[in-house]
């Protein structure tokens, strides 16, 4: 089965409940449709009713009564949830009256619907710069437990020729997005949760590769000490994940090349999960190789919040947000 097909069968068994804090822009009431009609989640729509009401029709989204429509200047609980906003950020000098004010405000809105239970997860960013999507996540769901550092992995789907690399063609990239100079603790985080995302989203048993420009001490440098100590804390924090390390791009995915750099790894030439000493290579990585392979790159999934939060760019399709809505909706099963 085709991996978005099978992301998409996934999220419909989940059955959760995805907010659209961008709840009458074009693209995302065309991705709520769809998610709707084919299963995808249960829809919450934040914004104008009128204004949906009069999108929907003249778009002929049809399925779009069957979301929950939220207007973010009154509706039932807004007494709870700048209540519940206050409680949280009244440490930090918040006044119930300056919650009372940012309930309104979509984006905050979305997040504390999660955070009061009604929601499961959120998709946003299609009208919204990515510090505005994120802030609201940072201050009120914030990072899971033993999690410092969020980060953004990328399902690369490699074209058919290329399917003996990874999981037949399936591998996930990680940190390609967030942190341009992970710590050697958030780089064990990264990997850990890159792993979470390989089973749980891209549905592939993780076999994840700490990369360096050194195999098995090959080459001697602060940097590959940096990437030997994050695998040990990795290990630490998850005994039972497959992961090797260090090992250079070609070691980690060509089995001949990793029989002959690493024997003996169980990871050496198999990895699916390849997770990036910096920002800088991993964001360079994954747009080669979407560009030079014809891979699809999909994401970038954020890992390592208490909920799934994810952002979209603004040049999104309303397939890019189709497709994270069903993501986002497999993360949530997966918490």
């Amino acid at each position: 089965m085709d991996i978005i097909k099978k992301i998409h069968e996934m999220a419909k068994k989940a059955g959760k409940t995805i907010v659209l804090p961008e709840g009458t822009e074009e693209r995302t009431l065309k991705a709520a449709d769809y998610s709707i009609k084919n299963g995808l989640a249960n829809i919450i729509l934040i914004g104008n009713p009128a204004e949906i009401k009069s999108q929907a029709q003249k778009f002929s989204l049809d399925n779009i009564d069957n979301a929950r429509v939220i207007d973010p200047v009154n509706f039932e609980e807004k007494d709870q949830l700048a209540n519940l906003l206050y409680e949280i950020r009244k440490k930090k000098g918040m006044t119930l009256e300056q919650a009372g004010k940012l309930v309104e405000d979509p984006l905050y809105l979305g997040v504390l619907l999660i955070k009061a239970g009604i929601a499961d997860g959120e998709v946003a960013g299609a009208d919204n710069a990515t510090g505005d999507v994120l802030r609201p996540a940072f201050q009120i769901v914030k990072t899971l437990p033993g999690v410092s550092a969020v980060s953004g992995a990328f399902i690369m789907i490699l074209p058919e020729h290329k399917k003996q690399y990874g999981e037949n063609g399936i591998m996930i990239f990680a940190d390609c997005a967030v942190n341009p100079d992970p710590t050697t603790q958030q780089l064990a985080e990264i990997a850990v949760e890159s792993a979470k995302t390989a089973k749980n989203i891209a549905a592939i048993e993780p076999k994840v590769a700490m990369l360096s420009f050194s195999t098995k001490g090959s080459a001697k440098h602060e940097k590959v000490d940096k990437v030997l100590e994050a695998l040990d804390i990795a290990k630490k924090m998850n005994p039972e994940l497959k992961i090797d390390g260090e090992l250079q791009a070609d070691a980690a995915i060509v089995e001949s090349i990793g029989k002959k750099k690493a024997p003996g790894s169980e990871i050496a030439g198999k990895a699916n999960v390849l997770i990036f000493p910096s920002l800088e290579t991993g964001n360079i990585a994954y747009k080669l190789v979407q560009r030079l392979a014809d891979a699809e790159a999909v994401g970038p999934i954020l890992q390592g919040l208490a909920a799934p939060i994810n952002d979209l760019s603004r040049g999104c399709s309303v397939d890019d947000i189709i497709n994270m809505i069903a993501i986002t909706a497999n993360q949530a099963n997966g918490l």
